[in-house]
Parts: C-alpha cells; structure tokens; sequence
C-alpha cells in the first residue's frame, strides 16, 4: 500500500501546503521583500565589485553595499519624503483657508473659454458651469481632507514602516551576501530544465534591475524638471507638485502631462503668456522627451519588451499591487514572453511541449 508513488504524491502535496504557509506568513512584509530582492539584484554588481577589492570578506563587503544603498538611496527619499509632508499639510491648508481656490481657477479659464465650446459642454448634457464650480470645489475641498487623512495614516502606522524597513535592510545584508548561494539553490530545486531555469532567472533579474533603474531615473528628472519650472514660474506647492510629477511619470508617455498641462492651461486662460509658452515647452520638448527618449532605452532595450507591453504592464501592475506593482507588472509580463518563448521553441525542436 505504502508504494513510491503515494509516497512521492504525499511529499508534493506536504510540499505544497507548507510553501503556501510560509507565503502566508510572509505576506505582511511582502512590501519588504519584494524590495529586498529588487534592491539586492540592483546593488549585486557594486557588491561583486566590492568583493574584488576586499576578496574572502563577504561580511565587510556586503555591509559597505548596504551602506551605499542608505545613503545613495533611502536616506534622500526619506529627506523627501518628510519635506513631502510638510509641503503637504501646508497646501492642504491653504486649500482650508481658501488661498489656494481651484474653483476660481476654473472660473478664471471658464472666462476665457470661447462661448461655443461651453455650448458643446451643455448641448452634450456634461453639466452647466455652476454644477462644474460645484464639483470642483467640493473636489477640493475632499482631496485636501484625504490628504490629510493620509498623513494621519502614516502616523499611525509609523511603527509598521520602520518594522518593514528594518527587516528590508536586513533581508538586503543576507541577500547580497548570500545571493549567488541561494541563486544556485534556487536553480538546482526548480523542476525545469537547467537551460530553462537559467534563461527565466536571468530574464527575471535584467527586468528587475532595468525596470527599477530606468522607471527611477526617469521619474527623477521627470520630477526634479517639473518641479524646477513651477518654482520658476511661481507656482505654489512646487515640491508636491515635483513629486506627484514623478509619481505619476511611472506611467509612460501621460503621466506628468496630468500635472503640468492643467497649470499650462490655466496660464493660456489667464493670459499669463510667457510662463504658459515656458511651461508648454519645458512639458512638451524636455519632459516628454526624457520620457520617449530615456525610457525606451532603459526599460524596453534591456527588457526587449514593445512600449505598448511596458505601458500596460505598469499601469495594470500598479492597479494590483500599488506602488510595488510598477515593478511587478513589468516582471510579470516579461515572464509571460519568455515563458512562451521557450514554449514555442520546444515545440520547434519536438513537435511536442516543453522539455521539462
């Protein structure tokens, strides 16, 4: 009764069960460990660098990554991200007081819009300027409590963020020491092929390392850019603005134009020319172009994924899994193509499935 078969059917059922566990109790850091790993595929080569310098001491080479990653990395958001706060509670503020009045905004372009155009918005039954003002005011007066609300959260939730940091950093010290270990391992126990096994880890790693490295850099100038022309221009709240600016550049080829191109109309309304042809050209010709310029080449050269694929996979990513998802999208699209990739060229060779 007891025969190898059973056996082995009871080992994989017992093995599945337990993976399952151990992602269960993983789950309230997954934040942490997904960005353990990606930080620990990113920083990989500065600490084989390192090695060579300093060979036979993993220990002293893996710490003096992790503190290049502090400071390089995560000390600068944090500065940012607590000035972020600041600048926030400050708009939400004035929104409060009134000094800031998006209702007025509108009214102001409203002003300057032809007759017609406010025609077609009635004639399509899009509501009348009144409900507009109404809606947007109401608007505003929401997006400032929630963003407060949000700070509120943050608070709270503070103990969290620094248990989930803690353990990133500490996952990342293990990682980088022990990643060519726990690769190998990886390796050896996935039932796949070896050259398989070796094309999808190493897919998975260049995605990885070229999605963070060009989605970040694009949003650093994206960001930094954008928030340097509102500061010249004069617009309030140019560090919130420069970090939604860059939040939103996550998504290609729209997603500063959502910030920018309202104040640029706004500008044009107002008769504001100079700063609205200044803000049109640093959106059009220098923001735009670090989008269709340096993204391709970061992202889709290194990941050999079509735009289109990029664009839908980060947004959808994102749409799942949050912030965390304009990494996860693009990983998992580029192991869905390289999955079927293998698949097609087993069949090829075959005329059957894979070789597994």
């Amino acid at each position: 009764m007891n025969s190898p078969q059973l056996q082995r059917g009871v080992f994989l059922a017992l093995l599945a069960v337990v993976t399952a566990a151990f992602i269960w109790v993983l789950l309230p850091f997954f934040g942490a460990v997904m960005w353990g790993v990606a930080l620990a595929i990113l920083f990989t080569p500065l600490y084989k660098r390192l090695m060579k310098k300093m060979p036979g001491r993993k220990n002293i080479a893996a710490l003096a990554t992790l503190t290049i990653c502090l400071v390089v990395v995560i000390l600068p958001l944090a500065m940012v991200g607590v000035s972020l706060v600041q600048e926030a509670a400050l708009i939400t503020q004035k929104i409060r007081t009134g000094q800031i009045d998006f209702a007025n905004y509108f009214q102001q372009i409203l002003a300057a819009t032809p007759r017609w155009v406010v025609g077609l918005f009635e004639r399509f039954n899009l509501g009348d300027t009144a409900s507009w003002q109404k809606r947007i005011s109401e608007g505003a007066a929401q997006g400032g409590q929630v963003v407060a609300n949000q700070a509120l959260t943050i608070g709270q939730n503070t103990f969290d963020f620094v248990v989930s940091f803690f353990v990133m950093l500490y996952l990342l010290y293990f990682l980088l020491r022990d990643g060519a270990t726990l690769s190998k391992t990886v390796r050896d126990a996935l039932p796949l092929a070896k050259p398989h096994t070796h094309y999808l880890l190493n897919k998975f790693t260049t995605v990885v390392r070229a999605t963070i490295k060009g989605n970040v850099a694009v949003a650093i100038a994206q960001g930094t850019i954008g928030g340097l022309a509102f500061w010249f221009l004069g617009v309030q709240g140019a560090l919130l603005w420069a970090v939604l600016m860059a939040f939103l550049s996550l998504l290609p080829a729209v997603g500063a134009a959502l910030i920018w191109g309202p104040v640029a109309i706004y500008f044009l309304a107002t008769s504001h020319w100079w700063q609205a042809g200044v803000l049109i050209f640093v959106g059009v010709f220098v923001i735009g172009l670090v989008d269709n310029i340096l993204r391709p080449l970061l992202v889709g050269k290194e990941t050999q994924m079509p735009d289109y694929l990029v664009l839908m996979s980060t947004i959808g990513g994102m749409a799942i899994f949050g912030i965390n998802g304009f990494v996860l999208g693009p990983v998992i699209a580029a192991l869905f193509m390289a999955v079927w990739d293998l698949f097609a060229i087993s069949n090829e060779k075959d005329g059957g499935g894979p070789e597994i």
